[in-house]
């Protein structure tokens, strides 16, 4: 149980001790907000229809235009929480999709046999079309968000017209049928993908390095002819587990194409068991699970490495970016289970779940259905401060996309009733609102034990996850300044299961006095259960937590066991 001293001035003991060294006169990086994106996917586990898009719902928009069916609800969340920028149709979904099915009236849009997710898991086995390029553009200006476009990398003249239709301002057979469609005007789509994981033979269009390079620069260019504004992702790739991969890959990538990219993208998961982990395994999946952010920088700092070094090499001047196009934590269970369907509250509809038998990680599932947990939320938050840390690097993290912004493991759970903001919907909240862009360096004194930090969802020969032994601070801590410099921003991880941790806080070497109060926010401090969640009947049970003022007394703060918490200090003397 969190202590009760929460919200106020440390305790007179504490189980563990932490000290925190910030530099405030030297920039770390600066954090782009694109890194806080999501991602949509055509034809996956409600995250279009029955999510966004709900044609018939009461809660969906009826007037007539592309707007219409859009949910209102969805859109309000959205627009609260400040989403900065959403990839859209995929994806493996893009891979299979022509954007022109999806145009023109909905009525007469083809109807197709969907190749990618239909019929998996009781997703239907046709695709009607009805939300497409209009109604996703539609979406993404009421909800306030950037769109990013992401197009099949089969076919140059299809990605050709498709900048054509959304961006070009001239008179054309297409520019004709965006007016007809409802928008004159250009859209002015700024981000375009060229494909997605091209290297692996579950994509239709796989290809080889060297073809897909070729491929890209073909796109690339004559795109760019179309709109030179436009910015453009290429598909990086780490190896999957083998660098040698990813190294080939990234290489040919970089000396055909690298030239004309801005971004090099990368895909990252995370694997949780607990939906069938015995009781006594229960504390140590939940280890896993708030651990993992440290394999997910490590693979972001290894890639970046790559592609700086391959970029000099292969002469590209321009800057790069990594773009985290995917990533999230997967929840899995084993395929002998019943398939689980959305519930009406907003979490898995009742299902009978026997025992895993003992070769259970050998046949798993992802659950698409389980809902964000808190042990997520602080999953989340690491992940957020890897991407924090990594904005100073020299092809830093420039915009990141979690799978998904609705449904299918998402931090917005929609129902026919309303929508739920999940446990992780308040890690955006806190991270976008009360955090700053410029990065500081951070230094955290304090315990950290050896543990073996499971590396993404891979598994070995024997069928089990592969994992790495690394030191596992407690205390995960990042800080920043507000644009203007007036505030500074301390964002703390407690991921110890049980203990407090007396965190003292020093900047500058002690030469920068702290001010002896601060506004707190926490996320988890006053729950017991590391597996809770929200629903349509507890839509606040995770949720963040105000505190207003509080004392910090020589820079002292008790975090409680397995939260987060933001302490914000307005500063004396902001200087440069």
């Amino acid at each position: 149980m969190a202590s009760d001293h929460v919200a106020g001035a440390p305790a007179d003991r504490p189980e563990l001790a932490a000290t925190v060294h910030i530099e405030t006169r030297r920039e770390l990086g600066r954090a782009d907000r694109k890194i806080y994106g999501h991602f949509l996917e055509g034809h996956f586990f409600g995250n279009i229809h029955g999510g966004v898009f709900d044609e018939g719902s009461p809660l969906a928009i009826d007037e007539p235009g592309p707007a219409a069916g859009l949910r209102r609800d969805v859109i309000e969340v959205c627009r609260a929480l400040g989403v900065p920028v959403v990839r859209w149709p995929g994806g493996n979904y893009a891979s299979a999709y022509h954007w022109e099915d999806g145009i023109g009236p909905r009525e007469a849009r083809p109807r197709r046999l969907e190749l990618t997710w239909g019929g998996r898991e009781g997703q239907p086995r046709e695709e009607d079309n009805r939300f497409g390029t209009d109604e996703f553009l539609a979406w993404c200006a009421l909800a306030g968000a950037e769109p990013y476009l992401n197009n099949n990398a089969r076919s140059v003249e299809e990605a050709v017209r498709w900048v054509e239709y959304t961006n070009y301002a001239g008179d054309t057979h297409y520019t004709r049928l965006r007016a007809a469609n409802g928008h004159p005007e250009p859209y002015g789509v700024r981000y375009w993908g060229l494909g997605n994981e091209v290297y692996g033979a579950w994509q239709m269009g796989h290809r080889s390095a060297e073809q897909y390079a070729a491929d890209a620069r073909e796109h690339a260019r004559f795109m760019r002819l179309v709109d030179p504004s436009i910015r453009l992702v290429g598909v990086g790739w780490h190896g999957g587990g083998e660098a040698s991969r990813g190294e080939a890959w990234t290489r040919a990538l970089l000396q055909q194409a690298g030239s004309l990219l801005d971004y090099v993208s990368i895909h990252l998961y995370g694997a949780s068991c607990h939906l069938f982990a015995a009781a006594q395994e229960q504390e140590q999946e939940y280890e896993a699970v708030v651990a993992q952010p440290l394999a997910f920088e490590a693979e972001l700092r290894a890639y970046a490495e790559l592609v700086r070094r391959e970029a000099r090499r292969a002469g590209i001047e321009r800057p790069l970016a990594l773009a985290l196009d995917e990533w999230n934590m997967r929840h899995l269970e084993p395929v002998s289970w019943p398939i689980p369907q959305p519930g009406a509250d907003g979490d898995v509809a009742p299902r009978a779940t026997p025992s895993a038998g003992q070769d259970s990680r050998q046949r798993l599932r992802v659950n698409r259905w389980s809902p964000r947990t808190l042990a997520d939320a602080l999953f989340y938050a690491g992940v957020f401060h890897a991407l924090q840390r990594c904005s100073g690097l020299p092809v830093p993290v420039g915009m990141a996309n979690t799978v998904n912004l609705v449904n299918a493991n998402a931090p917005i759970v929609v129902r026919p009733a309303g929508v739920v903001k999940a446990a992780t919907y308040y890690v955006w909240e806190l991270y976008q609102h009360h955090t700053g862009p410029i990065v500081l360096p951070v230094v955290v004194e304090g315990p950290a034990p050896l543990r073996g930090v499971r590396w993404g969802a891979l598994l070995d020969a024997e069928g089990q996850f592969v994992a790495r032994q690394e030191l596992v601070p407690y205390m995960d801590v990042v800080a920043t300044l507000s644009e203007d410099r007036h505030r500074l921003h301390v964002a703390a991880i407690n991921r110890h299961r049980t203990a407090t941790v007396r965190m003292r806080l020093v900047l500058d070497g002690g030469a920068t006095p702290l001010p002896p109060t601060a506004t707190r926010r926490t996320l988890g401090a006053e729950l017991d259960d590391v597996w809770a969640y929200n629903t349509l009947s507890r839509p606040d049970r995770v949720a963040t937590r105000d505190q207003g003022s509080v004392e910090v007394p020589d820079g002292q703060a008790d975090l409680p066991p397995h939260s987060i918490t933001v302490l914000s200090f307005a500063r004396r003397s902001p200087g440069r």
